[in-house]
């Protein structure tokens, strides 16, 4: 199933960061730790090539500290970008963002020149409560709901450094599956644009090998090595209310429980991908869409 998401206001707020960008000195990007790779917006990255970037990996108190690390250093081994990880609520890191723009920015500052970072990120990924944390403030409407913030907001942190806050923006076609489908999983992509049972079983199947333990102790099931991703949904809603007359699985309600379990951080410490996976995935997305391109390409031609 491919997934894709791109309402009218995301078109806008495409416009409204490229008006903005040739007065920006950073470019800040807030990843989800959990899936730092298929949280990265592709159409960003083409739209700021060549500015200081800042990648932000957030939610890092919900993904596995070991792959957070890699992802920090892969990022770190990007040419004029450095890489960190927080929890958007905790504000001492948060303020640490300021202090890393400032090196990334090292000409600029000072009432005459004062810095200008704009803060992007998918939606649903935390920006909002980043921005109020280091605002001191309620600046940014939050909630759980992608697509919150539909407006620009300018917000000064000091008297020489201004943040563009932006809406949350996703990229006109995924091509990669996996990432889709990570997406979806993190709440990133809003609910009408795919299937919960099926997303739900994309994402035990990324996690049952990897955490074996944690379904194992979240769900009270013993071995599973042997069932499907269906099986082990029905189990998930056996397990945790999903069950209906005549005990029968309602699967809607366990797809709504499993990935609610991982949104949550019920599984505990949890990444779906590591920097060599999403490399794989993004190569054959690449290859895939090539394809496509090319049947287009010649169907238009015949």
């Amino acid at each position: 199933m491919a997934i894709q998401w791109f309402p009218g206001h995301m078109h806008t707020t495409r416009k409204a960061i490229a008006e903005r960008l040739p007065d920006i000195d950073v470019v800040i990007e807030l990843l989800d730790a959990r899936l730092p790779g298929s949280s990265a917006n592709s159409l960003l990255a083409e739209m700021t090539r060549g500015k200081p970037a800042l990648k932000v990996l957030n939610k890092q108190d919900l993904a596995d500290p070991g792959l957070t690390e890699q992802w920090l250093a892969y990022y770190k081994a990007q040419p004029g970008t450095n890489a960190l990880g927080l929890d958007a609520s905790v504000t001492a890191p948060a303020r640490a963002l300021i202090a890393a723009c400032r090196a990334l920015a090292p000409t600029r500052g000072g009432m005459v020149k004062p810095v200008r970072v704009m803060i992007c990120g998918i939606p649903n990924v935390g920006k909002s409560t980043l921005v109020n944390t280091l605002n001191g403030q309620r600046a940014a409407k939050t909630g759980d709901e992608p697509g919150i913030t539909k407006l620009e907001q300018k917000i000064l942190l000091a008297n020489d450094f201004y943040l563009f806050d932006t809406p949350g923006m996703l990229w006109p076609r995924i091509i990669i599956e996996e990432g889709g489908y990570n997406l979806a999983a993190s709440g990133a992509i809003g609910r009408n644009a795919y299937d919960e049972e099926e997303v739900a079983m994309a994402l035990l199947a990324r996690v049952r090998h990897r955490y074996t333990d944690r379904i194992v102790a979240r769900y009270k099931t013993a071995d599973f090595s042997a069932m499907t991703d269906e099986q082990l949904l029905e189990e998930v809603g056996r397990k945790r209310g999903g069950l209906m007359a005549g005990g029968r699985v309602n699967m809607q309600k366990a797809a709504e429980i499993a990935l609610n379990d991982f949104r949550s951080g019920a599984w505990g410490r949890v990444t779906l991908e590591s920097p060599e996976e999403f490399a794989a995935w993004w190569a054959a997305g690449q290859a895939a869409e090539a394809a496509r391109l090319e049947k287009k390409a010649a169907r238009k031609k015949g």
